[in-house]
């Protein structure tokens, strides 16, 4: 057994008390104050960061590796993924109103299958939250939400 399949992989599946979304919550609040933390941030990119750049419909990209949409649903950690070796990230699914989501429990692991079932149902602050975010972010205002640029 590899390093990550005896020591790594149990402490993640720890995070939270076995949880899903509970573990989700705590990794995101751990990267939201790595996020803050510009020095480390540095540090983890040299450490991380893939140089294999690709354009793409005429987008550039540092690298193919991308986040879905799901774990940063509100946008909280952004700074963070690129220094985790992210090339790009799809914040969301951002609705036009803040809404909270399904009942909990509603996202649940299945370890022997290795599978995550999830129906959190779209849990999120908004997109005028998630636009004043993207505008701190950016030091621009950011565009419509949901409108593409074209």
């Amino acid at each position: 057994m590899s390093f990550f399949e005896t020591f790594v992989r149990p402490a993640l599946f720890r995070i939270g008390g076995g949880d899903a979304e509970a573990a989700h919550e705590a990794t995101l609040h751990r990267l939201t104050g790595l996020a803050a933390r510009p020095k480390v941030l540095d540090s983890l990119r040299r450490r991380y960061a893939l140089a294999a750049p690709r354009t793409v419909f005429g987008v550039d990209f540092p690298n193919p590796v991308g986040l879905a949409a799901g774990m940063d649903k509100n946008g909280l950690a952004l700074p963070a993924w690129p220094a985790l070796g992210f090339g790009f990230v799809e914040v969301g699914t951002v609705t036009a109103k803040a809404q909270p989501g399904n009942d909990k429990p509603r996202l649940f692991r299945g370890p022997a299958s290795e599978a995550v079932v999830n129906r959190m149902g779209f849990n999120n602050e908004g997109a005028m939250a998630l636009a004043g975010r993207l505008t701190a972010l950016l030091g621009e205002p950011a565009r419509r939400p949901g409108v593409p640029d074209t």
